[in-house]
């Protein structure tokens, strides 16, 4: 039987069992202790929002474990460990995960919890769309943050969106979100928003090959767009005045695709964002400033023989 430790102990050992494995961390944590502490502590039962504080308690030998199957797992499979777990936090909440959506990891984290300020004075009487939604946590936190919001979350994936009614049903925010299945905005005709948000694919086909394989087991549909990462974000650009309202709002997410955006679009007036907590990639722009950049954006995707 494996002998008794204490909480910090188990954090400890595998903390050193997940950095020897070479992992990535990249999912929710950014290094092996803070991955340690996830895994550690929901294999307690424990909430992930800070508020744990018995490090000294022993683990119990059914824990341990538990403890030790997850690393195991973690280590062998590649895998992102919140599929391991089912589960990941957003936004200082709990959201159900799959391998049909990606982990939650956005920065836009940030902005959810100030509730877009300055850039949305009003986000509790707001209707938001969260577009390419995923597990739907950006929609269904803002949904729990801004209790007199209303928000719609649009995906091209079925099966992610089966994972986001799962997520605003534990939520109960059901009542305040609707569901569409959307090809971005195709299956939106007619519908404006004070808000859309949207973390879209970004990344070139060619790099995904070359990431981690953590990230490789998140789905392709997810990530990828074109051979370098802009075909959605342009496709959202070109779109997104149409569906905002008159003082309208896109916030948009593009990662590592924010220098060839830039460089694409040299006199769009993207306001690039900036975080406590880090990350980066993330952009502002009103409907006005969207409707002016409209005729660069035309140009751009139709310069490009791959972008439909």
């Amino acid at each position: 039987m494996t002998r008794e430790r204490t909480v910090v102990d188990w954090v400890e050992r595998v903390a050193g069992t997940l950095q020897a494995a070479g992992l990535h961390f990249g999912h929710g944590t950014d290094n092996a202790t803070d991955e340690a502490v996830w895994l550690v502590l929901h294999s307690l039962g424990e909430a992930q929002d800070g508020s744990f504080e018995e490090w000294q308690r022993l683990v119990t030998p059914e824990q341990a474990l538990t403890i030790e199957r997850l690393t195991r797992a973690r280590c062998e499979a590649g895998k992102p460990l919140a599929y391991l777990l089912g589960e990941a936090w957003f936004a200082g909440l709990p959201f159900e995960v799959n391998e049909s959506v990606l982990v939650p990891r956005s920065p836009i984290a940030e902005l959810v919890v100030d509730g877009f300020r300055p850039w949305v004075t009003r986000i509790g009487s707001s209707l938001v769309l969260d577009l390419c939604c995923g597990s739907g946590c950006i929609g269904i936190a803002i949904a729990a943050h801004a209790p007199g919001s209303r928000v719609e979350l649009a995906d091209i994936s079925p099966d992610a969106l089966e994972v986001a009614r799962r997520n605003a049903a534990r939520h109960r925010v059901v009542d305040r979100v609707g569901f569409i299945e959307s090809d971005l905005f195709k299956a939106l005709e007619g519908r404006r928003y004070d808000l859309i948000v949207t973390n879209p694919p970004y990344v070139p086909a060619d790099s995904r090959e070359n990431l981690p394989r953590e990230y490789r087991a998140e789905p392709r549909i997810g990530l990828v767009s074109g051979q370098d990462g802009l075909d959605a974000p342009l496709a959202i650009l070109l779109d997104a005045p149409r569906h905002l309202c008159e003082d309208g709002v896109l916030v948009c997410e593009v990662g590592e695709s924010e220098a060839r955006l830039a460089d694409l679009l040299p006199r769009v007036p993207f306001t690039w964002l900036e975080f406590a907590h880090g990350g980066s990639g993330v952009f502002v722009l009103d409907r006005e400033q969207l409707r002016e950049a409209a005729p660069a954006v035309r140009e751009a995707i139709g310069k490009r023989s791959h972008v439909t």
